[in-house]
Order: C-alpha cells, then sequence, then structure tokens
C-alpha cells in the first residue's frame, strides 16, 4: 500500500514534465520570430505551417538587390521570410 501511494506523485510528475515538453516542442513548430526588414526590430508571430525553423530575417532587407544576386545560403535565408513573413502579410 505504501509503494502505491509513491507511485500516484511520480506519475504526476512525469505527465506534467511529458506536457510542459509537449508544449515547448509545439511552441517551436509554431511561434517564430522575425526581424523586420526596415527598422531591424524583432517580433514574435505564429507561423502558418510548422517548422522547427525559429528566427527569420531578410539577407535583402530593403535594398535592391535580387535573390539570384545572393549566395545560396542567404537566398534560402530569404525564401523562408518570403514564405513566413511576407507571404503572410508581415513586415509591410
Amino acid at each position: 500500500m505504501v509503494l502505491l501511494a509513491m507511485v500516484q506523485p511520480m506519475r504526476k510528475r512525469v505527465y506534467a514534465s511529458a506536457a510542459v515538453v509537449i508544449l515547448l516542442v509545439l511552441g517551436r513548430l509554431f511561434l517564430g520570430v522575425y526581424q523586420h526588414d526596415e527598422f531591424g526590430d524583432d517580433v514574435l508571430f505564429v507561423k502558418h505551417r510548422p517548422v522547427w525553423k525559429w528566427y527569420f530575417r531578410s539577407p535583402i532587407g530593403m535594398s535592391d538587390r535580387t535573390l539570384e544576386e545572393l549566395p545560396p545560403a542567404a537566398q534560402q535565408e530569404q525564401r523562408y521570410f518570403n514564405e513566413f513573413v511576407k507571404g503572410q502579410g508581415l513586415s509591410r
């Protein structure tokens, strides 16, 4: 009987820990921060689809450069920014 009394609080602790981990993972998948391409402010936003990427910035910013002028890594970063920030009507 004593062993059963010790298992109940442990089970609650495991469930609470699992719930916290699940909430953190969901937050990471569905929340993001973008750097405003004109003013440089960091803004929290809700992503339209789950992606592990957390921080979004525009390598082009407000310049007149095109996507083709950027190196491949910066092109991918700009594509993410266009999809998750500009495509959703943010950072106007």
